[in-house]
């Protein structure tokens, strides 16, 4: 495989998951962010979910070393100006990425692939943001990117034939399925999703039964691992908000129009396991 070295973009839970699971494959990873703290609690992240592998027998106490090893840590987006490609983790906040993908565009190598883990926003836009469009894909983990086997390949309208072939072949190396989806908002994953949890918000805000009961209701009579507003407590019921409304404003449908619910929950800060609570209280 030519890809040996990769850039992540943010030490937040995509971001150090995707440097975890490509460490762990054997590949050089340099990890940005824009401060020391958000780097060093990305890396104890990794420790900390590496452990949990140890204890269940998955990995090794030499391979957790070997993992950590293989990460470099820094603040100054310069330093990724030799990868073979970089994956951009940053918040799901477009104007933010548009300007991430600018400064890459100047910073790496020619041949350097430009990823995006976007969740919704458009990738043709993302690459029309670069003077070299064609090797800018969207490459979409799953939250926790340690357990989750998919990938959602996503290509932009630009993306080359051989950007899409080195992504598969990445994705396959560090041990996920690549899947292939057009560049359309929310994709495949997001555009079922959401308005999955969307509905179960509004089920809630009209009190046709508890969130715990929405939740076991999916559980028990729809086979899920976990419901939809405990889902949406560990996604972050802002970037539930986030995609809602890029679902909303791209399909210009009703049926994508944000819970009201769900955007006073944001505004009062209630954004799931991150800030402690969210539909459910977390410690």
């Amino acid at each position: 495989m030519k890809i040996k070295t990769v850039g992540v973009i943010g030490a937040g839970t995509m971001g150090n998951g995707i440097a975890q699971v490509c460490a762990a494959a054997g590949l050089k990873v340099i990890m940005q962010d824009i401060a020391e703290s958000q780097v060093q609690q990305g890396l104890e992240t990794i420790g900390t979910s590496l452990d949990r592998m140890i204890k269940k027998e998955k990995i090794s106490a030499d391979d957790k070393q070997q993992a950590l090893s293989n990460i470099e840590t820094v603040t100054d987006l310069e330093a990724l100006s030799d990868v073979d490609i970089v994956i951009e983790a940053a918040t799901e906040n477009e104007s933010l990425k548009l300007q991430i993908f600018e400064q890459l565009d100047r910073i790496a190598r020619k041949d350097t692939i430009l990823a995006s883990n976007t969740s919704s926003i458009s990738l043709t836009r993302i690459a029309g943001a670069t003077q070299s469009a064609h090797r800018v894909i969207g490459m979409h983990f799953m939250n926790p990117v340690p357990m989750m086997a998919l990938v959602e390949v996503i290509r932009a309208l630009q993306t080359s034939d051989e950007t899409c072939s080195l992504v598969h072949q990445l994705s396959e190396f560090i041990g996920k399925v690549p899947v292939e989806a057009k560049d359309s908002p929310g994709f495949v994953g997001n555009r079922i999703l959401i308005p999955m949890i969307n509905e179960a918000i509004f089920t809630l805000h009209e009190g046709i039964a508890s969130a715990a009961a929405i939740d076991e209701v999916m559980k028990l009579g729809m086979a899920h691992p976990m419901g939809p507003l405990a889902l949406a407590d560990l996604i972050g019921l802002d970037t539930c908000l986030s995609v809602a409304r890029v679902l909303h404003q791209g399909f210009g449908d009703s049926k994508y129009r944000p819970c009201v619910l769900l955007e006073q929950m944001v505004d009062a800060g209630y954004l799931g396991r991150k800030s402690g609570r969210g539909f459910f209280q977390y410690d």
